[in-house]
């Protein structure tokens, strides 16, 4: 089975979102072998313990869709093109690819868009032959249901709804995170309208901090590039939030299960904290981090929306709210937890269904 995604970038994220796809194929396959399309495919290899191919060389990329019987796209945001109209003809590529050369071939738990005129024509011209395709919020299953009407396109929930944390017990105090205070974790990105966000978080820290007496620390699930933004909100704070460096996945999600809330940016930072049962304040800078509420029925509006002007004057009380519900938020995600879970199991269910079809 060959895995095409966002893979190999360091984003801990998607390697979360890898790690559930791995071993719940590994479960189910055991017989079976995965290869996975990735930036650094030696350390996803030794991660991971599975073959890896090097996504930019389109050679070895076109060899491994021979060799696979099944080719899975996703899971993650990839078809889109606000990123760039360069990776959404990629990641169509490979579907295109493979579904040419006959393999099963799956969409998998996926957020879809945006997508603009262009970017729809891309998806409707490379993806029309997937055998199945599973979406992980409302709105991109309206969408791509729209692209692809002889398509079964079914909305799930995005594997790491099962994630399980893993490793050895973190020592918070040796990462300055035993207080004083309630830890409140955040995960930051750079994104479109970048100062006036980079304002506003600083905005929030400094009310935590000095309102609430919380224990700020920032959480770069991106890599380099979120320690950077983070850096720029900590140096506009006037009070003193800290930097965490760069950490394991089953590390970050310790410190965020150990948190009493979450400011984020970053799709999977809110999804580990929803599995954890840690209330959340959403930044959504994307589609998908808005569907994620909508899906959940979460209780609370977005915190802002990079670029709203209008929402940007309510963030500390919202904040304030946030804060003082944190056990209605807690009780809300846990009466939640059951049809998530059973949501991002159908993307596998789904796989299987897919697996023992006979041979388009």
């Amino acid at each position: 089975m060959l895995i095409s995604g966002y893979y190999g970038f360091g984003n801990l994220g998607d390697e979360a979102l890898l790690d559930v796809i791995v071993s719940r194929l590994r479960a189910a396959y055991p017989a079976g072998s995965i290869d996975v399309l990735s930036a650094d495919p030696a350390a996803t290899a030794a991660r991971l313990k599975v073959e890896s191919t090097p996504r930019a060389d389109l050679g070895a990329v076109r060899r491994a869709i021979d060799r696979a019987d099944v080719v899975l796209s996703g899971g993650g945001g990839l078809l889109q093109n606000v990123t760039s109209l360069r990776s959404l003809l990629y990641y169509a590529g490979i579907v295109r690819t493979a579904t040419r050369a006959r393999k099963r071939t799956m969409i998998f738990a996926q957020s879809i868009g945006p997508l603009d005129v262009f970017g729809r024509a891309v998806v409707r011209a490379c993806c029309g032959g997937v055998a199945a395709a599973t979406v992980r919020d409302e709105r991109s299953r309206k969408l791509l249901a729209s692209l692809l009407p002889n398509v079964r396109v079914e909305r799930t929930a995005d594997p790491v709804f099962l994630f399980e944390p893993e490793g050895a017990p973190l020592d918070l105090a040796a990462e300055g995170l035993a207080g004083p205070g309630p830890l409140v974790v955040v995960s930051a990105r750079r994104w479109n309208h970048n100062e006036a966000t980079i304002a506003l978080l600083a905005a929030t820290v400094d009310r935590l901090a000095n309102e609430h007496g919380a224990q700020v620390a920032f959480l770069p699930l991106g890599g380099p590039s979120d320690a950077d933004v983070s850096t720029s909100v900590i140096r506009r704070a006037k009070s003193a939030p800290l930097l965490l460096p760069n950490m394991t996945l089953g590390q970050a999600a310790q410190i965020i299960g150990h948190a009493s809330l979450v400011v984020g940016m970053r799709l999977h930072a809110l999804i580990i904290a929803a599995r954890l049962r840690v209330p959340f304040c959403a930044v959504p800078y994307d589609p998908k981090v808005s569907a994620l509420l909508d899906d959940l029925h979460y209780p609370l509006p977005p915190l802002f929306t990079p670029g709203d002007k209008a929402a940007a004057k309510d963030v500390i009380a919202r904040l304030d709210d946030a804060w003082q519900r944190r056990d209605e938020l807690t009780a809300h995600l846990a009466a939640m937890a059951a049809e998530t879970e059973h949501l991002a199991q159908r993307n596998f269910d789904i796989l299987d269904e897919v697996v023992t079809q006979d041979t388009p």
